[in-house]
């Protein structure tokens, strides 16, 4: 699902959710592109309704940064203004990571993307030059501002005594997790899979039978994260959620009451894969429409100490030593590996598992 929501003066909001659910209908039965450049179109067209400060930027996320976000608008609207004298306002568009490259490269104004995983920055590259090659250059940390891991979500008690990714393949549990196809949270949650079997000295033969096991176990795949937190925690589906560090800590509720008063709790497996979301400026975007001084420090916030504490208070894990230290008692320590580490790069690991005929494919092929 995707919301576009805008920060600042003259504060409106829309939602254009039945446009990207007809996208991976069309895409089921083979239009996809097409879809997307259908509801592309439709974004620009609703999207040019919102009221402009002196300036507007567009920033194109991920499904589960909404309230990071929205937070970051807030405080970097202001600084902005008191540092530069001029207003602004940011707009926000969320959905599953992957669709939300797909609808910038077939026309969406994006002047910055905040993605789950490089690829979907990659495609942008690939696809019409839309971002530089170079752009994991142009900030720190290969711009990556935070980090965060795949972790679980139970329900109250964990009546399935889930603890590992091993648990997830054991008949009798209902494990929800988003498509990998549409969805950088469901590739996290597929990659953390095969790496955890894989550390245990396993064939890639052994590691896809894993996959099968635990895909055999998940009753639905949402589109992207934010639909499959839902699924588990409002719909009442499935004995485990599959996510990222900071959507968990949003519902987990320990003795209180969550999400539609149901109690859940985190569960943090043996080990698991290092997310590290990337974030760029669309250069062709803000070229055409003179908002590269604005969108370049809009990302460049990101990396401040008042932007990193943000990021912390949502659960993610900064990149500032000192912010990090001083929230260091809310992340508790896991033992993670990268995507390089194990699959070689994000390229390799694309290719290999999500590709048309890769091995998810082949695992859904055999899932029932």
């Amino acid at each position: 699902m995707t919301h576009p929501t805008v920060c600042g003066p003259n504060l409106r909001t829309f939602s254009i959710e039945s446009p990207l659910a007809a996208v991976f209908i069309i895409r089921t039965i083979g239009g996809y592109m097409a879809g997307l450049k259908h509801w592309a179109a439709f974004a620009a067209l609703g999207l040019s309704t919102f009221a402009h400060a002196d300036t507007s930027l567009l920033n194109v996320s991920y499904d589960v940064t909404r309230e990071l976000y929205k937070d970051i608008d807030t405080a970097f609207i202001a600084d902005y203004k008191q540092k530069n004298g001029e207003t602004l306002s940011v707009r926000q568009s969320h959905g599953a990571s992957s669709a939300q490259a797909l609808s910038v490269m077939q026309g969406l104004q994006a002047d910055v993307v905040t993605m789950n995983q490089p690829n979907d920055i990659d495609l942008l590259v690939e696809r019409g030059g839309l971002v530089p090659a170079n752009w994991r250059t142009h900030f720190p940390n290969n711009a990556v501002p935070y980090t965060t891991t795949m972790v679980f979500l139970v329900r109250a008690g964990n009546p399935k005594n889930i603890k590992d990714w091993s648990d997830l393949a054991r008949p009798g549990v209902q494990v929800v997790i988003a498509n990998p196809k549409t969805s950088g949270n469901g590739r996290y949650a597929y990659l953390a899979a095969w790496g955890y079997k894989k550390q245990q000295g396993a064939t890639d033969q052994q590691a896809q039978a894993f996959e099968k096991a635990i895909f055999k176990n998940v009753p639905v795949l949402d589109t992207g994260g934010r639909g499959a937190t839902t699924t588990f925690t409002q719909r009442g589906i499935g004995d485990v959620l599959v996510t990222f560090e900071n959507e968990v800590a949003l519902m987990d509720t320990g003795a209180g009451t969550g999400a539609g008063g149901k109690d859940f709790s985190a569960v943090y497996p043996s080990v698991s894969l290092l997310a590290e979301p990337p974030v760029a400026v669309v250069d062709k975007v803000v070229d055409k429409r003179g908002t590269r001084k604005q969108a370049q420090a809009y990302l460049q916030y990101l990396w401040t100490p008042a932007a990193q504490e943000i990021i912390a208070q949502h659960h993610l894990r900064p990149r500032n030593a000192e912010v990090l230290a001083k929230h260091a008692s809310e992340f508790k320590p896991i033992k993670t590996f990268t995507v390089e580490q194990v699959f070689g790069n994000w390229q390799k690991a694309q290719q290999t598992h999500f590709a048309d005929g890769g091995t998810f494919d082949q695992v859904i092929v055999d899932k029932n």
